[in-house]
């Protein structure tokens, strides 16, 4: 697959550039340059994003961070049984437990919440950080929705990490997923206080916390690029309705009067021919009256 020019791969992590010292330079430099695609598509275009991937694959199969990366990939594509034996490969190799939220997800992709909320109560789990483990509690949630036990999801993120008034990275996704449950729960007006805590945690914009808070405030938004198009159309049917209403009026509208005033000397050379008649009748009377005196 192409690469741009101004990819040197020298723009990757610099735990990832030291697993690839052992490969051959100009092979290591190769998947560097894709793993870094990966990275820059992943987001926009993780179909893209994906294919990188299987390059650098296939280029390295033996290093981790190769692995990991063609695992995000396919999770990002919702490949989610590929993602997860790559995940598995990866900790395999390295021996970290970072990825077991991730793993866990791909369980429920495949349809296996209950496989998902027994990797929960792992020891896994305690080895994880507060990011991971706050991760892994989302994931349990989800799980518990998956079956349809909306309540037991909600007790299951009520943690300390939701009623702390600090702003972690993960504060606002944690947040957020708590408003959706309650909301899923019908208990609207607490739904309501958690988007809106998730709105202030959420300053980058990860989640969409500000529309749903909006549409339960009953907001509606425009597009105004769509109105000033509708506006647009709007003109040019007017302008043809107009054109359409003159040709109407123009095939209604009588004939020119130069027809009429063509009519009008017809009847007058009609009237002096009939006075010419008249008056040669007047002159035969005359000439016979003569003749009869």
């Amino acid at each position: 697959m192409p690469i741009p020019e101004d990819v040197t791969g020298e723009e990757i992590d610099k735990d990832v550039r030291q697993e690839l010292q052992s490969l051959p330079k100009t092979l290591a430099e190769d998947v560097a340059r894709n793993l870094v695609m990966v990275a820059r598509l992943i987001d926009e275009e993780p179909e893209q994003a994906y294919g990188y991937s299987r390059v650098a694959l296939r280029l390295a199969s033996r290093v981790a961070a190769v692995r990991e990366a063609a695992g995000f990939a396919a999770y990002a594509t919702q490949r989610y049984s590929e993602a997860l034996a790559e995940f598995r490969a990866a900790r395999r190799m390295t021996g970290s437990v970072e990825l077991w939220p991730v793993m866990a997800d791909c369980e429920r992709g495949m349809g296996r919440p209950e496989r998902a909320l027994a990797m929960a109560g792992e020891a896994e789990v305690q080895k994880l950080d507060k990011a991971g483990q706050v991760e892994m509690r989302l994931v349990a949630a989800g799980a518990r929705r998956d079956m349809g036990q909306v309540d037991a999801a909600i007790v299951t993120l009520q943690s300390p990490e939701l009623a702390s008034n600090a702003v972690q990275p993960w504060t606002a996704r944690l947040r957020y997923a708590y408003a959706d449950a309650l909301l899923a729960a019908d208990r609207e007006p607490e739904a309501r206080e958690w988007f809106a805590k998730a709105v202030e945690a959420d300053k980058d914009g990860s989640t969409d916390a500000s529309d749903r808070l909006a549409e339960l405030d009953g907001v509606e938004f425009v597009d105004a690029l769509v109105d000033e198009n509708d506006a647009d159309t709007g003109s040019e049917t007017g302008t043809g309705a107009d054109e359409d209403a003159e040709e109407a009026d123009e095939a209604d509208a009588p004939e020119a009067p130069r027809a009429a005033s063509e009519d009008d000397e017809q009847d007058e050379q009609d009237d002096e021919q009939g006075d010419e008649q008249g008056d040669d009748e007047q002159d035969d009377d005359a000439q016979g009256d003569g003749d009869k005196a």
